[in-house]
Formats: structure tokens, C-alpha cells, sequence
């Protein structure tokens, strides 16, 4: 079967034409600012790497974000090439096959251990794996991840990073940048490791809108990271009280819960928590972080976490928490006044905070939320009003711990028994 590729090299972007698609290191990094088409880029040449024979395992941290991420994503590249005929999808068991040689596309989460282990191709072994927002990752992830490149081949093995740069605390930069990385370079290399850095100045099908949203950042941390694509420093970051580990998420009397309501731009955020007092721990639990969910779906998502405990909730849609107690939800607002961001942030930071794996978007957020700076570099006693939707949902769900109005909430809803 001839395959017509007449065309393809208008699709791709020339930086990554020269340093991604025939490179061949080991480990291969492609990080730097938004919208600088490092994923869009890979996902292009993964679906050429599938022509050749190549197995391919495309991981994400959390199971549940592949399919609307990289599998929507390499579906789209596949449909842009004109390759659709080649190739068979089953959504079902997230995987994508190659018709001419029989390699395949597989997709997994890292949060489960037990599938990842037994993904197999039909044919051969897995020659290239793919992880996605790599800075989800822990160490032991990728350790453990890297091990499933064993077996023979016809073809070099690769693991790639994709990735946007937080900050150099990050185990990334300690394992792969600290010895090697040159930042008034843009790509640098050694016998096994090759980087490159890309801004949305690399990415020609950009449309101006982007570029002015990118080169409009007035915060200097964010404009660093996400418009220049550098590796950010700690700073002004509120929260250094926290840390990732593995705990028993069932093992607790009571919870807490949250919400920060969100559709289109903004995520709709769920938050559970418990409290140990004694011992001045918080633990993230679990937590819920989509965009384009109504109230009907997001309720029942809610509901599946939750026993019958209360839920408090951002005041400013009343409509939304009416909807919320309709729909089974014990829904409460969580009121909102002068001073009460600082006053949530600071009873949050007399806490060690211990957040459960599964939580990325937490991860996420906590690691970036920053007090302002002015233009000499002060820090600000204002947090910026950005990258926050679980957090606001975390001074919500601990609302009842500072104003301790529990009962009178509970009486004027009626709601004799949920748990407090």
C-alpha cells in the first residue's frame, strides 16, 4: 500500500522539523512556553513514527485526562495528514493501529500501575513512550516508566518530555538540566540527552489573538514561564507548606468539601479534604477539575466522591447551589467578605498540607500561586488572581472552620443529617 505524503512539511513547524523528527537520543526533552506547539509537534511525529513500524506508548499522569488530551490529539493529527484510511481506532481501549504494519498507539495513566504493566502491543515491543505535561510526573514515575523500554527492536529506543517549565525545585531540572542546560541556548545535547526550548515564536500557525495574549502577561513570573518558556524561581509563592505522598484517602471520620464554579474558560473545582487538628495536617484527598460541565453533570461526579456531607460552595451563583440542593447535593455558600482571601490563606498556611498523587491540578496550583511584586520587586501582600480554582475551592471547603456557622446553615436548609 503507497502512502502519499506530498505536502506533509507545510503541517510542521521548522524548528521541530530540524531537531524533533529524526532525532534519536534516548531521552529527548521539548519544553518552554505556551502555545509553542511542543504537543502538537509530537503528536505529528509520533503518527509518522506509527507508519514506520514504531509501538508507542503515550502516557499521561492521570488516567482519566487522555482521552480528551493526547488521544483527541494524535485523532486530530492523523485526520490533518490525511492518514485516516491507515489507521484503525478503538476508543474503547484508547488505542490507535497502524494498517500497513500492524504498530500501534497506546494510551495509559501512570495512576494505574497494574494496567500499565500489562499494556502490550499486538505486535513487537513498545519502542518510543511519550509523557505528557512530564512535570505531572514524580521521579519514581519515570524510573519505573522507563523500564518498560526492554526487548528487541529494529528501532532505537526514545522516551520523550513534553512539558511547560514551573519551577527549578522541580526533580526535571535537577536530573536533566542542572549539569547540561545553557539558557542563552536553545537546544544543547549529549551522547544520551538532547533539549530543546521553544516559545510561541517558533509556532507559525499562531494566529495574532494568541500572540497578543502571550506578549500582554503583565505578571513577571507567569510572562517568564509561559510566554518566554523559562524556568521559574520560587519567589513570592504562598504555599511552601505542602508536599506529594500516598495515604489512605478512606481512612478519615470526617471531610470537607468545595467548590469554585467554572464552565468555559474557567474549570469547574471540586475539592475533598480532611483535618487533623492535633497534629496540624491537611490532606487533599480528592478533587474534580473540568471546563464545559453544567451542573447536571458535574453533580453526579460530585455525588460519586462524597457521602452525605455538605459541599461549601462559591456564593456568587446562588442559582448554581439551588440547582446543586435540587440535584442531591447538600450545597452551601461559602460567604464571601473583605479580607477573607488572607484570612483563608492564613489558617491554610498553619497547616503541613500532604496532597494524594492523584490530585495533579492541585499540584499544579499550589506550586504557582504567587503573591504580587511590584515593578521594584516587592512582594505584595495580594495574591494573584490566577491558576486558583481549587484553592479558592479549599478556602471554601475549610469556610465552616472560621466562621463556625455549620448550624445555622444546616437549620435554615433543613439539612438534619448531613455530616458537618
Amino acid at each position: 500500500m503507497k502512502i502519499e505524503f506530498k505536502g506533509l512539511g507545510k503541517k510542521i513547524n521548522e524548528i521541530y522539523k530540524q531537531r524533533m523528527f529524526e532525532n534519536e537520543h534516548f531521552v529527548q526533552i521539548y519544553f518552554g512556553g505556551s502555545s509553542s506547539s511542543k504537543s502538537y509537534s509530537q503528536a505529528q511525529k509520533v503518527v509518522l513514527n506509527c507508519l514506520k513500524g514504531h509501538n508507542i506508548l503515550i502516557l499521561r499522569k492521570v488516567a482519566g485526562t487522555i482521552r480528551k488530551s493526547c488521544y483527541n490529539e494524535i485523532a486530530s493529527k492523523i485526520s490533518d495528514f490525511k492518514l485516516d484510511k491507515y489507521f484503525k481506532f478503538n476508543k474503547t481501549e484508547l488505542s490507535i493501529t497502524n494498517l500497513i504494519t500492524g504498530s500501534q498507539i497506546l494510551f495509559c495513566g501512570a495512576d494505574d500501575p497494574e494496567k500499565l504493566k500489562s499494556i502490550v502491543p499486538e505486535r513487537g515491543n513498545i519502542t518510543h513512550i511519550w509523557l505528557e505535561e512530564a512535570t505531572e510526573f514524580s521521579y519514581t514515575d519515570y524510573k519505573n516508566i522507563s523500564k518498560r523500554l526492554r526487548g528487541e527492536s529494529n528501532f532505537k529506543k526514545t522516551i520523550t518530555l513534553t512539558f511547560n517549565p514551573i519551577l527549578k525545585s522541580h526533580w526535571i531540572y535537577k536530573e536533566f538540566f542542572q549539569d547540561l542546560w545553557q539558557d542563552d541556548k536553545q537546544y544543547v545535547e549529549n551522547e544520551n540527552l538532547s533539549i530543546l526550548k521553544t516559545t510561541y515564536k517558533d509556532n507559525k500557525f499562531l494566529t495574532q489573538q494568541d500572540i497578543d495574549a502571550l506578549e500582554s502577561e503583565t505578571d513577571p513570573y507567569y510572562y517568564n514561564v509561559y510566554t518566554l518558556g523559562n524556568w521559574g524561581i520560587i519567589g513570592a509563592v504562598i504555599f511552601k507548606n505542602w508536599e506529594v505522598a500516598n495515604f489512605d484517602r478512606t481512612a478519615f471520620s470526617t471531610y470537607r468539601n468545595g467548590v469554585d464554579w467554572g464552565f468555559a474558560d474557567d474549570p469547574f473545582a471540586f475539592i475533598r479534604i480532611a483535618l487533623d487538628f492535633k497534629k496540624k495536617e491537611l490532606f487533599v484527598c480528592d478533587e474534580i477539575y473540568e471546563t464545559g460541565l453544567l451542573n447536571e453533570q458535574s453533580a453526579p461526579k460530585v455525588k460519586k466522591i462524597i457521602k452525605n456531607e455538605i459541599v461549601y460552595c462559591d456564593c456568587a451563583e446562588p442559582k448554581s447551589i439551588a440547582e446543586y440542593n435540587r440535584l442531591g447535593v447538600y450545597a452551601l455558600p461559602a460567604e464571601k467578605g473583605s479580607g477573607s482571601i488572607e484570612e483563608g490563606i492564613k489558617f491554610l498556611q498553619g497547616f503541613k498540607i500532604i496532597i494524594h498523587p492523584t490530585c495533579i491540578n492541585m499540584q499544579n496550583e499550589i506550586m504557582q500561586y504567587k503573591y504580587k511584586q511590584n515593578s521594584d520587586g516587592l512582594v505584595l501582600p495580594q495574591p494573584i488572581d490566577k491558576n486558583n480554582h481549587l484553592i479558592d475551592a479549599l478556602r471554601y471547603a475549610i469556610k465552616s472552620d472560621l466562621d463556625k456557622k455549620d448550624i445555622k446553615y444546616s437549620k435554615l436548609l433543613g439539612l438534619k443529617n448531613a455530616i458537618i
